[in-house]
């Protein structure tokens, strides 16, 4: 049987763990709205080329995603160590990043990262107050993207991707968080 404060901390790594859900989705689709929402109003990051608060990150961030046809971030290990309020994330993951021309090593790479990220419950919503988005590695990709084999769904980096279009037909929602 599971103990009322042992369900609030499941529920707590859940919803930090979504916190960084929303990141990923908000940036690999280009929703800045998103991305915003998941950082307290005084928020910090800290990034290869970049260090300030988050409104000045986005402001760097937004033009830089562009020069990619796009990217992917995708998520593996998370541990949440959870005191009260506060807590310490640690997620770690690959973002695939793709554009062009294919040859060039700046449009087309592969990277590992952690974030490690200090998160804050404030009335009653988990947000990150500072995030240090740690690279691991980092790979060329030139020339090694192929074409898709056949007609079929592809990802869009505007409220007509396929996660924005379902979200409005089922649960009539707007393309946001």
């Amino acid at each position: 049987m599971t103990e009322p404060g042992e369900l609030r901390i499941l529920l707590d790594k859940q919803a930090i763990r979504e916190v960084v859900m929303r990141y990923c989705r908000g940036i690999d689709r280009l929703d800045f709205d998103l991305v915003r929402s998941v950082y307290h109003a005084d928020g910090v990051d800290h990034h290869t080329g970049f260090d300030g608060p988050v409104d000045d990150y986005l402001a760097w961030v937004a033009p830089l995603l562009r020069l990619f046809g796009g990217t992917t971030h995708i998520v593996g290990n998370h541990l949440s160590e959870i005191r009260g309020d506060v807590a310490v994330a640690e997620t770690y993951g690959t973002a695939v990043h793709w554009g062009d021309p294919p040859s060039d090593p700046r449009r087309n790479f592969t990277t590992g990262f952690r974030y490690v990220d200090h998160m804050a419950r404030r009335d009653g919503r988990w947000a990150i107050v500072e995030r240090f988005a740690v690279r691991e590695w980092t790979h060329s990709d030139v020339d090694i993207r192929i074409e898709p084999e056949a007609k079929g769904p592809r990802g869009r980096r505007d409220g007509l991707d396929p996660v924005f279009e379902l979200r409005r037909r089922v649960l009539s929602e707007e393309p946001t968080g």
